[in-house]
């Protein structure tokens, strides 16, 4: 079995235990309702207090079993709001419905009342759909929350002099973090291991934090800060060296004493006080670990993952009690109440909630902050993307960028940062990219072209200060036709796409093409509108590389670079409304200006 089948099999393995509480038993959504569209059903419902997600189930015919809605993200299947769109199903066939509420990722509780909806068989002309931006709306302050965090390669690659491709390792990734922060605004880097044998922070009988400092000299060099993922486990203290993931051998076992690696961790971030200063460090978030809640990333248990974080928790506040500390950074949205339990059980420290999910919108873990009682404490996905599996062609895919607008919509306001995995496809988890376009994780390719996902965060930054309400109607209006409307002082920014989260679709789908009319009530006629757009041949890397050889030449890329930019360009409007044909998937920034004198 190679490295990725052996990961993609191991990745899966949870290691969640029994627990000491129970889940509360929330009620099954109300209202619920189901609306069949041409190639889709779209499924509302009203929200339950205490719920993380909901669960779409479904049935076919009148009497069949319900079975999750499987939209194929390779992860969790809950969803955080309504409406959920299941493009899924067979159009004519009739199905039922019903809606679940979830408290936590790993148990839903009692399915709603059924709804049936037919979906439809598509035409020769795309259905409509209509979007109403309420332009002269006093609104309110735009979230971003795309712009604190950015996912990284371990952050010791920046010292790399190798070369992937002709392309120099450390330069390229430095290169790669610095664009995300000049262009798109970020402001600090999430990364795994920076106890990993190469920092050699152990020497001896004391310690050695030089390689740890030109790593962050670099960063802040940059304008970035650092999310400190207090692991993986030093060769020295490690209870058993040869438990690893990963192609570079981090190692994930637990402490042989949890004293030593609190002697470690307190001098760590001592040193980095010393160094940087006590104002600046209060500014970063030491997390503990990576994924305990998965096998393949942490051998031991989850009590000893707990005792783990409380002991990297008192080292941390024992330099300042100021300095923010988090967890449990786990996979899928797991453990979080089993560590805001222990933490409220024991008196442990918890500033910050982390944790990951891919393949759809992050869960609304508020909730089990509010249950537990740590209503004040951020939420941070310092993981998130489209998909967990390596090697991915939809990572390289238009489907991918306008999956992140969804995502980064549904978690606008409700989350603290929604931390993209990763920023360069200088990655080597299982190896180093064996060619230019490989499904990697990172936002920007070897030789640093910007993919669709990186062309949606720079469309995400072109939105406005203010945001504007928006209101919808028509045949997947507010399902798969989504905006996120936005006012400046001199201008009005409309981002619209079309967008499932069935990744079977990832290629399009024609029955899900919409004509859409967007209309701008109290707008000035006068103003002047441009269109940039993001679709499958547009501002696509993937398509626009696809007959080019493994490694592309500089001259190829610089001309594959001019090829995939996003392009503004001038378009027509009637004064009050903008029509426009969104393919699914695909997006357009609409932007109205006062017009040149």
């Amino acid at each position: 079995m190679d490295a990725r089948s052996d990961c993609d099999q191991r990745i899966a393995l949870r290691s969640d235990e029994e627990r000491g509480f129970a889940f509360p038993d929330l009620d099954p959504p109300k209202e619920v309702s189901a609306v069949g569209g041409v190639g889709h059903v779209t499924i509302d419902w009203s929200p339950v207090d205490g719920a993380a997600g909901y669960l779409i189930l479904r049935g076919a015919g009148a009497h069949g079993p319900l079975e999750p809605v499987d939209h194929h993200s390779g992860d969790v299947l809950s969803v955080p709001s309504p409406p959920y769109v299941d493009t899924t199903c067979t159009p004519g066939t009739p199905y039922r419905y019903a809606v679940a509420s979830v408290p936590e990722v790993t148990t839903h509780g009692r399915p709603s009342h059924t709804v049936g909806a037919v979906p439809l068989v598509a035409g020769s002309i795309a259905p409509t759909a209509q979007v109403t931006v309420d332009v002269v709306a006093e609104g309110t302050e735009l979230a971003r929350p795309w712009a604190p965090m950015i996912g990284s390669e371990r952050l010791s690659q920046l010292l790399c002099k190798d070369t992937t491709g002709g392309h120099e390792i450390g330069g390229e990734l430095e290169d790669a973090l610095r664009r995300m922060h000049d262009e798109l605004g970020v402001r600090t880097v999430r990364a795994h291991a920076i106890f990993h044998d190469d920092t050699h922070v152990i020497d001896g009988s004391s310690y050695n934090f030089e390689v740890v400092d030109k790593i962050y000299d670099k960063l802040l060099g940059i304008g970035l800060r650092p999310v400190v993922e207090l692991g993986f486990m030093p060769r020295e203290l490690a209870s058993d060296p040869a438990k690893t993931v990963f192609a570079y051998g981090a190692i994930i076992s637990p402490p042989a004493s949890y004293d030593r690696w609190h002697d470690l961790v307190r001098a760590l971030v001592q040193h980095l006080v010393d160094r940087y200063g006590l104002d600046e460090v209060l500014t970063w978030d030491f997390e503990v670990w990576n994924e305990a809640n998965l096998e393949v990333f942490w051998s031991g248990t989850k009590a000893e993952y707990l005792h783990l974080y409380d002991v990297s928790a008192a080292a941390v506040k024992s330099v300042d009690p100021r300095l923010q500390v988090g967890g449990p950074s786990s996979a899928a949205a797991g453990w979080v109440d089993d560590l805001l339990d222990h933490a409220k059980r024991y008196g442990t420290p918890v500033d910050f909630v982390s944790t990951h999910t891919y393949g759809s919108p992050p869960l609304d873990v508020r909730a089990s902050l509010e249950r537990q009682g740590f209503g004040d404490a951020r939420v941070l996905w310092t993981e998130w993307g489209v998909t967990p599996t390596h090697f991915n062609p939809i990572n390289d895919s238009v489907f991918a960028g306008v999956f992140l607008l969804r995502g980064m919509r549904s978690a606008a306001g409700r989350i603290d940062a929604l931390s993209y995995w990763v920023a360069s496809d200088h990655f080597e988890e299982l190896g180093r990219p064996p060619r230019f376009l490989h499904g990697g994780f990172g936002l920007q390719t070897v030789g640093g072209l910007r993919k669709p996902r990186y062309h949606a965060l720079t469309l995400l930054s072109r939105l406005g200060p203010v945001e504007l309400p928006v209101t919808y109607d028509g045949d997947g209006g507010g399902s798969l036709v989504e905006a996120w409307a936005s006012r400046d002082r001199d201008r009005i920014a409309v981002l619209l796409w079309n967008l499932t989260l069935d990744q079977t679709k990832a290629d399009g789908d024609p029955a899900l093409t919409r004509a859409v009319r967007v209309q701008l009530p109290g707008a000035d006629p006068s103003w002047q509108l441009s269109t940039t757009t993001l679709a499958i041949g547009t501002a696509d890397v993937a398509t626009a590389a696809a007959r080019l050889p493994d490694w592309p030449s500089d001259a190829e890329l610089a001309d594959l670079a001019d090829r995939t930019q996003l392009v503004t360009a001038p378009a027509e409007w009637n004064g009050s409304a903008v029509d426009v044909t969104l393919p699914m998937p695909s997006a357009v920034l609409l932007e109205l200006r006062p017009a040149r004198g």
